[in-house]
């Protein structure tokens, strides 16, 4: 026996017999051959029985509504569609997960690489390694992540994204705010095994030569509108989310034309608290890896970290590896924002999943050992670790189960404009999840 490659519209790695019989399942099908050797597909449900199930709601505190993830055991439903479902009578292939937390897929906002391959190689094949490494590790949908580059560069990467549209499968998306107006789709690969690209994510070349960090200094350039409406016309898919340092010439005509069109996050830069405040006021919505490539936050200096800590409408990401943040730092961020301001990210490249030994981020060298990345001069850069390894790093570090994957699930997706698709159980959304082992070990990813 063996695999088959099916059209790019059914969903799922499948084996193959003869003589018209099943021989197993997988995901949302079942297959068979027909009497004229035809691959035929037969869709079906999924009950996932007596799990510990992560389910979101919103509370208020201090009279603001927040949101708040919790465990509750009950049975999710997916349909024949690939959605959660709800309903008594409902049917279909069951899982038992008893003893186990049922979570919706991870959603890594912020991910260069991971491998071998990186994004901004404008490769297909790389591509599709990132995202069948992000799906090994829970990660269901993803932002491939751009480094600072010229245009050109970031326009071949930006447009491969389109090598992989003949073998995705799309789906409309609500609009419920302008921020989702435009091409708004989510992508699939077209078998099981693959992370779906929701989107791009584009960290440079609009920062702060100061606060570069393992960015390459050749090309940060000022912010430029232009080169944005190019890139953004061009790209098969949304840029979601864009780093720009707000003291930079240019940033804040940039914000205040594009804070309808991408989330604008502050990142890369040394801006103090009073220029960060205004960036914020302008339209920037988001943090980029908080702490990390920025000025401390000190009681006469605040910076961009209490600025953002004032408002309830800014998410902050965080890198944590155990390198980027210490675990004090950790536990007293979720303190400071709140876990529904929290957003965890891997800021994962090439070198993630890979031996020890001398890789490559944003054309620059970069020496791996252990956990930590580093350029030649001894400068951080991107880490080697997946956002699983991150949320159960949080959790290690004492951050409650439900509040990690808040921040690894719902937060993220929410922080782009995806909440109702993507990072939560709820009838509608897709039905990605990750069922996970009470030492937090993946069992199944669907």
């Amino acid at each position: 026996m063996k695999n088959a490659r099916l059209p790019a519209k059914v969903i799922g790695l499948l084996q193959i017999c003869k003589n018209n019989q099943i021989t197993q399942e997988y995901g949302d099908t079942l297959c068979k051959r027909n009497e004229s050797e035809e691959v035929v597909v037969r869709k079906k449900n999924i009950i996932i029985k007596d799990g510990n199930v992560f389910e979101v709601n919103q509370i208020e505190v201090d009279g603001t509504k927040r949101w708040k993830g919790f465990f509750r055991k009950s049975d999710v439903r997916i349909d024949e569609d690939g959605r959660f479902a709800d309903g008594s009578t409902f049917s279909g292939y069951t899982i038992d997960a008893s003893g186990c937390y049922v979570i919706p897929g991870l959603v890594d906002i912020h991910t260069h690489g991971c491998a071998g391959y990186d994004f901004c190689d404008a490769d297909r094949e790389s591509l599709k390694e990132i995202a069948c490494f992000q799906f090994e590790q829970g990660v269901t949908s993803f932002c491939p992540t751009s480094m600072t580059y010229p245009e050109e560069k970031l326009a071949e990467s930006f447009a491969s994204a389109n090598c992989l549209c003949d073998n995705l499968s799309s789906c409309s998306l609500p609009v419920t705010d302008s921020k989702k107006a435009r091409s708004l789709s989510v992508h699939s690969v077209g078998e099981k095994g693959y992370a779906r690209i929701i989107g791009i994510n584009m960290e440079g070349p609009f920062i702060s030569m100061e606060k570069r960090g393992a960015q390459n200094p050749a090309y940060i350039m000022a912010a430029d509108k232009g080169m944005f409406e190019r890139l953004q016309k061009l790209s098969p898919v949304p840029i979601r989310l864009l780093t720009i340092a707000p003291e930079i010439p240019g940033a804040m005509d940039f914000i205040d034309r594009f804070h309808n069109d991408v989330h604008i996050s502050l990142g890369h830069s040394a801006a103090d608290y009073n220029m960060a405040k205004a960036a914020f006021d302008h339209g920037a919505c988001h943090v980029t890896h908080l702490y990390n490539a920025m000025n401390p936050f000190l009681h006469r200096e605040p910076g961009i970290i209490g600025a953002a800590a004032e408002r309830e409408d800014v998410y902050v990401e965080l890198i944590c590896d155990g390198q980027h943040v210490h675990p004090s730092a950790v536990r007293s961020t979720f303190s400071l924002f709140g876990a529904d301001q929290i957003v965890l990210i891997s800021d994962s490249m090439r070198a993630a999943g890979l031996p020890d030994g001398v890789s490559e981020l944003g054309g620059q060298k970069v020496y791996k050992k252990g956990l930590k990345a580093t350029l030649k001069d001894g400068t951080l850069a991107g880490s080697v670790s997946s956002l699983m390894d991150c949320l159960r790093t949080a959790v290690f570090f004492g951050i409650p189960l439900a509040d990690a994957v808040l921040a690894a699930t719902f937060n993220p997706a929410r922080s782009i404009g995806l909440e109702d698709e993507i990072g939560i159980i709820k009838p509608g959304a897709r039905g990605n999840v990750v069922i996970l082992d009470e030492k937090m070990d993946i069992v199944r990813v669907i």
